[in-house]
């Protein structure tokens, strides 16, 4: 389904701030694959990300989606297939507008857009019903303005507006760190519901190393811009977060993780 080869990218090139956020990256995802994505601040989790969604260009590498070359695509064409929660909840919508026109511009992602009038009865009857499925209330206040919502219930709409045209993968860059610890869980249920149900490609950045190694089936560690660690089947499900630090310090030469958003949030 996705397939990252050799990817690099150097921020600053030529600078005394030249930093290689990637460097040599290669993996792949099947189809349905969970993987959430661990490492220290720097480490390129986030760049990984904006890398495949077309932020950011490569240095050099390919990336294909669905057997399809995306490495030289620009950002819009490819949010036709990459669906993304960013980690601020102000990103994932425009405060500005309703609920009901949120929804509405997430509906017709990829579309031919023409002179014709808003949104109809029939699709505000399904966006309705596609808000009730979120359990918040939020169908009830669809002509209320975004700019009106909590963090959480900002967020959870993110994720419902960047899966209500199914995606070929959904990137989540730490998108429950901005929340407190409630509208985090709730936004978490969310998320594997409706990945499960899909059967949805999904890569999660996370500093919650107990969250990596309860969610997905598959989690890749990074450091310096590189993977270091890719666990999977048996032993990823027998791993512990301490054998999980254990294991970083080991492929580092004896270097600490000593990242104090990871370790604090075991």
């Amino acid at each position: 389904m996705l397939e990252i080869q050799h990817v690099s990218l150097t921020f600053g090139q030529g600078t005394i701030n030249e930093k290689q956020a990637l460097k040599n990256v290669s993996f792949t995802l099947k189809d349905g694959d969970f993987v959430t994505v661990i490492g220290s601040n720097g480490s390129g989790k986030s760049t990984l990300l904006n890398s495949i969604s077309g932020v950011y260009e490569m240095d050099c590498g390919r990336i294909f989606l669905d057997d399809v070359d995306i490495s030289f695509w620009p950002e819009y064409k490819r949010s036709r297939f990459v669906g993304r929660v960013f980690q601020d909840p102000l990103l994932g919508t425009a405060y500005a507008m309703t609920i009901e026109e949120n929804l509405a511009m997430a509906l017709m992602k990829g579309q031919q857009h023409g002179l014709q009038p808003g949104i109809s009865s029939k699709e505000s009857a399904y966006l309705k019903e596609q808000l009730s499925r979120l359990d918040l209330g939020l169908e009830d206040r669809m002509k209320d303005k975004v700019g009106l919502l909590s963090g959480g219930q900002r967020q959870a709409l993110t994720l419902l507006m960047a899966t209500l045209v199914m995606p070929k993968v959904l990137l989540l860059d730490e998108h429950t760190a901005a929340l407190d610890p409630a509208s985090a869980r709730k936004v978490m249920e969310l998320t594997r519901e409706i990945v499960g149900k899909n059967q949805l490609t999904t890569l999660m950045v996370t500093h919650n190393m107990q969250q990596a190694l309860s969610y997905g089936n598959r989690t890749i560690m990074m450091n310096e811009g590189g993977i270091i660690l890719d666990l999977e089947g048996e032993e990823r499900q027998n791993m512990t977060v301490e054998g999980l630090v254990e294991l970083f310090n080991q492929k580092n030469q004896g270097e600490k993780l000593e990242n104090d958003r990871m370790l604090l949030q075991l």
